[in-house]
């Protein structure tokens, strides 16, 4: 089970980013997170971003062992809680967990009363808590889009230690048109804009993650879907 351990530095990185995270999905953007999640209706480009997220959560389900009984799943930055449902209705047991307080309490409401074998178990927090326990696969679905390489590979290292098959998660893949954006928006204020998302070589993560000791990578494999472009990635433990 042994994984390279990350480094002060990086960590330091990630609670930065995590605290701005926060502090966005439970502030500015939290109505607009609860209409794309949701059936309301929204504009033509976040209806591409909700397409391209429905088809990535359905991937990465669909990734997971079909007969999750008996199984513990981290659903690392849940959000509303989409995901969590999927894999509960499966008969898995789900740690849900995002530092968005807001996105949590809506997840909540809208879980169903009966999910059959599953069950969810909500958090608000940190999906590095180590209290959070030890699980058969993780899954982080956009959670970590907003991180540098270096503290994508970290984060995993650090998941990795307490997931004993696999782990999913997908990135921002660099595109040019990705990579444009993300240099367009540095140039406005940051109080006008989201925390960036960072384009991310997938050549070259999947290199460092080759340096996970006990992990392989198996697949990956992109979405695009208008405004929304995400890569998915799986670990298994080897």
């Amino acid at each position: 089970m042994a994984t390279r351990a990350p480094s002060d530095g990086l960590i330091h990185g990630y609670d930065a980013q995590r605290e701005k995270l926060a502090a966005y999905f439970d502030g500015t953007a939290r109505k607009a997170w609860i209409d794309l999640t949701s059936d309301a209706k929204v504009s033509g480009i976040r209806a591409t971003v909700r397409a391209g997220r429905e088809r990535m959560r359905s991937m990465l389900v669909d990734w997971l062992p079909h007969d999750l009984r008996r199984t513990c799943v981290l659903d690392a930055g849940c959000g509303t809680g989409a995901l969590s449902i999927d894999t509960a209705r499966r008969g898995a047991q789900v740690t849900a967990v995002d530092i968005a307080a807001g996105l949590v309490e809506i997840a909540r409401e809208r879980a169903p009363s009966f999910l059959g074998h599953g069950r969810i178990d909500w958090h608000v927090g940190d999906m590095l808590d180590p209290a959070l326990g030890e699980f058969d696969h993780v899954v982080a679905m956009d959670s970590l889009i907003h991180y540098q390489p270096a503290d994508i590979v970290a984060t995993l290292a650090t998941l990795g230690e307490r997931c004993a098959k696999s782990m999913v998660f997908t990135f921002a893949p660099h595109t040019p048109l990705l990579g444009a954006m993300h240099t367009a928006g540095k140039l406005f204020p940051r109080g006008n804009r989201s925390p960036a998302i960072v384009p991310v070589n997938a050549d070259r993560l999947r290199e460092e993650l080759g340096h996970l000791r006990g992990w392989r990578v198996t697949r990956t494999e992109r979405v695009a879907s208008g405004f929304y472009t995400s890569q998915a990635m799986e670990l298994v433990r080897c």
